[in-house]
């Protein structure tokens, strides 16, 4: 066995389990997969309410945890944002062989700033951050995970994208009837024309201008849901917005045109190019694998 590599993961939601998911299949690591999952899914619905814990917290993390196994699941508590602040079991750990690797999985917060302090070679995380943190603002807008490494300045991070694991929810252009004349398309051209409130979640707005692009958001106010309110009854009232969107029935449930989808919020495979040594770079490429149709050309 060679050296161990260790990979910052997402400790809990999509992002993890999307990250689990290339792992069962580049690892054959499906009983890994699906015990964190299935563990973390009960701990999520024990967090909202939807289902009641029949042990302490404590209890629970206790008989999640197999000591005497080095590559069995970890977990850890961190403190919820519920009011009262109470624990919620995430993921701490896991270890797993790939191709003669011994790699770890570290939980982590925020594994894209992990990657930036140089503290890991390999990580995972969602794309918005690095559009929010390191992508350069352009006139014009950022369409694909391809166009990320073009637009990061290598005078402000180390971190590049390999690949995205296709967990795909994307930013997408919705607006009310009203705002979009019959047989207008709503898309980024639209958007460049439109004067006027934009909708968008709090914090977004480097987001939402690096996947537009500052000119198009040039005469647009940014606006965001007042606390208690959906983001589509939002956008509803502003007329126009940009929301995480799926399948787009809930926006046509609030009366709400679905328009362009502008940018994928993907969880991708990041690598920091200073601290990448070979065995890192067997794992990145074994973790992206030939098949994978989602990885970035160099």
């Amino acid at each position: 066995m060679t050296e161990t590599v260790r990979i910052a993961v997402p400790r809990k939601g999509r992002p993890l389990e999307a990250v689990l998911e290339r792992f069962a299949t580049v690892a054959g690591a499906d009983e890994l997969a699906d015990d964190v999952s299935s563990t973390l899914r009960y701990e999520k619905a024990i967090t909202k309410e939807s289902a009641m814990a029949e042990r302490s917290v404590y209890d629970r993390l206790a008989a999640y945890s197999d000591v005497t196994d080095p590559y069995a699941p970890e977990y850890t508590l961190l403190r919820d944002d519920r009011a009262g602040k109470p624990r919620r079991i995430v993921f701490d750990s896991a270890a797993l062989d790939i191709g003669g690797v011994r790699v770890e999985l570290i939980g982590r917060e925020e594994p894209f700033r992990a990657l930036r302090t140089h503290e890991f070679a390999l990580g995972f995380d969602s794309a918005d951050l690095v559009l929010e943190e390191v992508v350069t603002l352009g006139e014009t807008g950022v369409e694909s995970i391809a166009d990320v490494n073009d637009r990061i300045d290598p005078r402000e991070t180390d971190v590049r994208v390999v690949s995205g694991l296709g967990d795909t929810v994307y930013h997408t252009l919705l607006a009310t009837p009203e705002v979009v004349p019959p047989g207008t398309d709503l898309d980024r051209a639209f958007v460049a024309d439109y004067a006027g409130p934009l909708c968008i979640s709090p914090r977004y707005e480097r987001l939402v201008e690096a996947i537009l692009g500052t000119k198009a958001v040039e005469n647009v106010e940014f606006t965001h849901p007042e606390p208690g309110m959906t983001e589509e009854a939002a956008i509803a009232d502003a007329g126009l917005g940009v929301y995480l969107t799926r399948t787009g029935s809930t926006a046509r449930e609030h009366g709400l045109v679905v328009g362009e989808d502008l940018f994928p919020s993907e969880t991708v495979l990041m690598e920091n190019v200073a601290e990448a040594g070979a065995e890192a770079a067997r794992l990145r490429d074994a973790i992206v694998g030939a098949d994978v149709e989602t990885a970035i050309s160099p």
